[in-house]
């Protein structure tokens, strides 16, 4: 087998690994509601953490075989491959509008990641690697802010988290790549450590926000939006700082520049169209949602009906609902009245 098809092979095989962990994270959600952001206790999930480190093992060994503008883009179709073994292995049947958003995410990112040419090896200044590190951390911070701050929205809430986490898991690989460049170039473990910590601490901030991303909006919306902001990411900090550029001058950039905004239309159209699902169920059951109040559709799984656990809606009134009245039983008023007593008879006195 040539190095090429090698590298094909594994990139294809990570894809179906972090698919599969991301169906496993999904269902784990699903079933923990509870739990948000660590279930320690689920044997699934650290399964689901064994699956992302294969896939992050074998697309490492994929670029060693293979270009990264092979590599890079066979990664998107991680998303393509979780729709149908989702619904192999867990009965998840995507509908086509999901599908269709999906396919735009991928091939939105196929060709953004195509176009971007790499250059030499190149490695970040101190002081670039912690303003990077303050900014990646204040984003992710925001994000979660605002997460909690739409949380009666469970959709619009875990595209923010699953934003966040690709964020963190972008930036993560960018701090990795600089990290190999310094061992090429023999430099001293020690001086790395700050780098590296950076890197677990980006890693773990990144799998525990995908994991809450899961919880209340299905598989799709929060897998398609870790897995392209992910690079999109990377790619922006290495068109920015690394010298990195778009092949064939400006129509590459141009059509870098359209396929970024299909991949954003593809999200777009995953996030509306859960929340159309969720509007959908909410008017087949008859159940008006009052305004202010987060759609009160029937849960698909168990995540979904748990967002007053997470300080999230409680149940909404109907908005046609009037307000409870006492019950009005006819009332006799009674005179109060002095018992009777018997008359008393006179005695005749003769």
């Amino acid at each position: 087998m040539s190095a090429l098809a090698l590298a094909v092979v594994l990139s294809l095989v990570s894809a179906v690994a972090y698919a599969g962990g991301a169906i496993l994270q999904e269902r784990v959600a699903a079933t923990t509601p509870d739990q948000r952001y660590a279930p320690l206790r689920r044997g699934a999930w650290w399964t689901a953490i064994a699956l992302n480190g294969l896939g992050a093992l074998l697309h490492v060994v994929a670029l060693a075989y293979g270009p990264l503008s092979l590599v890079q883009p066979l990664g998107a179709l991680t998303i393509v491959f979780a729709l149908p073994m989702a619904a192999v292995l867990v009965r998840r049947r995507a509908g086509a509008t999901a599908w269709r958003g999906a396919l735009m995410a991928t091939v939105g990112l196929a060709g953004l990641l195509s176009l971007t040419s790499s250059s030499d090896s190149q490695t970040l200044a101190d002081a670039e690697r912690v303003t990077l590190g303050l900014v990646t951390g204040g984003g992710v911070v925001a994000l979660m802010v605002a997460a909690h701050a739409v949380h009666r929205h469970p959709v619009v809430r875990s595209v923010l988290l699953a934003c966040g986490a690709g964020a963190a898991f972008g930036i993560a690989s960018v701090f990795t790549k600089t990290v190999a460049v310094d061992w090429d170039r023999d430099v001293a473990l020690i001086e790395q450590l700050p780098t590296l910590g950076a890197i677990a601490v980006l890693a773990a901030a990144g799998l525990l926000l995908s994991q809450a991303s899961y919880r209340g909006a299905g598989l799709a919306a929060p897998l398609s939006t870790v897995t392209v902001v992910n690079p999109v990411v990377a790619a922006a900090v290495g068109l920015s700082l690394f010298g990195e550029s778009f092949r064939h001058g400006a129509t590459g950039t141009v059509l870098a520049l359209g396929s970024g905004v299909v991949a954003a239309c593809g999200l777009i159209l995953l996030t509306t169209e859960r929340i159309a699902r969720e509007a959908t169920v909410t008017v087949a059951e008859g159940r008006p949602v009052a305004q202010g109040c987060p759609s009160a559709a029937r849960p698909e799984s168990a995540s979904d009906a748990s967002d007053e656990a997470d300080g999230g809606p409680g149940p909404c009134p109907a908005a046609d609902a009037l307000p409870a009245v006492p019950s009005q039983q006819p009332t006799v008023a009674h005179r109060r009245t002095r018992p009777r007593q018997p008359r008393r008879r006179e005695r005749m006195v003769s």
